[in-house]
């Protein structure tokens, strides 16, 4: 093993290597920069900017892992991580959007897609067309694979028919992963992903929700009615996408633990910043013991979070089991988030409580990290069931 060699396994969790830094910098540079301005009237609007958008492409953020092949950056899962924290420290809404792109879309059909669909599809993802993640129904929620959208197979082509509900980046979409089942007799073992395009006769994207945060991301129903399906955008095998969705959700919570680190930081941020330019009884309140107390207590509750984070993200990226990890980071990093959030409200008091100062918004967007991408209780769920059959084959 070279020197290099022995750096790179024995660099701690949140000691970032170089390429990994200046891909993290030049994030941090291009959030602060370009997203901060027009965070507030995003929001407000409920709308992301085109232009915004725009630049997330031809900075190659929507297709960090896809091959250089098709387009894509050749980058890491680590990298993909690394983005949505830098980019939910401006604003969490931009970060859900690379988000889902990357470690949802992109990811499963780097996995699972033939080589003529990712000829087809990939270069695409990387150059301008955004993509969403279709599972979610009003009837399926935590339990995702209790669908209704049915799909009829005849013969060279598949019949859709159904709703999606709560799908992010719906509005924006060209292109959506979306589920349905083939086969409603074999239960989950007749689910199948399918690649929908927004032009596809029978398609339609829905109602687009008025959500309490992350309100520049779009989320919206998909309405299919009749929709024709080329059998050559099945994804993987016929019965097989209730594999395809559990695993790229498992990736895909670790980002979202990432997202919600970047919240906090954020919060923490804010927080720190202002009480030391806060006065009170002639001195800055940073300077008051109980202050201090929360400070402390939200840095490390930050810090605990990132590190689960990293760790999960690393073992993943090596080919290692990361299931518990990952429940793990998604789970922590919802629970610090709004913590953080609350606390960085009360540290500014009044002004923390009006939308001129950013923490009231972190406030709001910070409560969807507990419900998206697997609630808060179902990682528990999963955390526990790990636990315990660790358990028993010790």
């Amino acid at each position: 093993m070279t020197a290099a060699e022995i750096v790179e396994h024995t660099r701690p969790l949140t000691v970032l290597g170089e390429e990994d830094r200046l891909f993290q910098t030049s994030v941090r540079q291009f959030a602060r920069e370009q997203i901060t301005p027009h965070v507030r009237a995003m929001d407000e609007e409920g709308v992301f900017r085109k232009d915004i958008l725009r630049q997330f492409f031809e900075l190659g953020l929507m297709a960090i892992e896809i091959p250089e092949v098709y387009g894509g950056q050749g980058g890491t899962f680590f990298q993909a991580v690394l983005a949505v924290e830098e980019l939910a420290m401006v604003d969490p809404a931009a970060a859900v959007i690379v988000d889902v792109q990357n470690t949802l879309v992109n990811n499963a059909m780097l996995r699972y897609a033939g080589e003529e669909q990712k000829q087809r599809y990939l270069p695409r993802l990387a150059r301008d067309t955004v993509a969403a993640y279709a599972l979610s129904e009003a009837g399926s929620g935590s339990d995702a694979f209790a669908m209704a959208t049915r799909a009829e197979d005849r013969g060279d082509y598949f019949l859709l028919n159904g709703r999606k509900l709560w799908i992010t980046n719906a509005a924006e979409a060209g292109l959506f992963l979306l589920f349905a089942n083939a086969n409603p007799g074999a239960g989950y073992k007749g689910i199948t992903c399918f690649l929908v395009e927004r032009s596809f006769p029978g398609f339609a994207v829905g109602k687009k929700e008025e959500k309490l945060g992350i309100r520049a991301s779009s989320t919206c129903e998909l309405i299919l009615d009749n929709c024709r399906i080329p059998r050559e955008n099945v994804v993987g095998d016929v019965g097989k996408g209730y594999k395809i969705a559990i695993e790229t959700l498992n990736e895909g919570r670790i980002a979202i633990g990432a997202q919600m680190t970047g919240l906090a930081q954020a919060a923490l941020n804010h927080a720190l910043a202002y009480s030391i330019e806060r006065k009170q009884f002639g001195r800055p309140i940073a300077e008051f013991q109980g202050i201090q107390f929360e400070l402390a207590e939200m840095a490390t509750q930050v810090e605990a979070a990132r590190l689960l984070v990293y760790n999960a993200a690393r073992l993943k990226q090596s080919g290692l089991p990361f299931l518990t990890e990952a429940a793990m980071a998604k789970y922590w990093g919802s629970q610090v988030a709004e913590s953080a959030a609350s606390k960085a409200v009360e540290i500014l008091g009044g002004v923390g409580f009006t939308k001129d100062y950013p923490v009231e918004k972190l406030y709001r967007d910070a409560k969807i990290g507990r419900i998206y991408e697997g609630t808060s209780n179902m990682q528990r769920l999963t955390i526990a069931r790990q636990l315990l059959a660790s358990r028993k084959e010790a």
